[in-house]
């Protein structure tokens, strides 16, 4: 089996129910691969890597599931002889290229030692997005390490409810 992390672009987050959030990773398998464990244990290890690496609020990280079906998975117009896992995400721009590579290679071994999947069969792209082209919760997002004070600019309840999250 071969995976693909592949953080991308906004079009492709609004073809899986609508959804955009930032950070966002959508992890597209094949139809019956990842138990629910797995996918929780994923969306763990991402949000925690995500906020360790980045330092951005846990609450920010948005990860979402989708099954593909048999037959809908090409690598160079045809059908691979492994199964493919693609993670689709978008970050903030302004990280690092220490912290993006660290971002991709933690995901990237820890999505192969919760799948099984063998490290050289996991692929990881990462997309950055400006900040000002993302909006959240109401309120265009701010760039790296000014959470803080966009998150004391929200409105009580809901900052209440993004603390929740963690």
């Amino acid at each position: 089996m071969t995976i693909l992390v592949m953080l991308s672009g906004a079009k492709h987050l609004r073809s899986i129910e609508g959804y955009l959030s930032m950070p966002t990773y959508i992890c597209a398998a094949r139809e019956g691969s990842l138990t629910k464990g797995q996918k929780a244990e994923i969306a763990e290890l991402i949000t925690r890597v995500h906020n360790e690496v980045t330092g951005a609020p846990r609450s920010f990280v948005q990860v979402l599931f989708g099954d593909l079906k048999p037959g809908s998975q090409f690598i160079g117009g045809m059908r691979p002889s492994a199964d493919q896992v693609w993670i689709n995400g978008d970050i903030r721009a302004g990280r690092s290229e220490r912290d993006k590579s660290k971002l991709m290679l933690d995901i990237l071994r820890g999505f192969s030692r919760i799948s099984g999947v063998p490290e050289a069969d996991v692929w990881v792209y990462l997309n950055e997005l400006p900040p000002k082209n993302m909006a959240e919760f109401g309120q265009v997002l701010p760039e790296p390490g000014g959470e803080e004070a966009w998150m004391a600019a929200l409105p009580q309840d809901l900052r209440d409810k993004l603390r929740k999250m963690g």
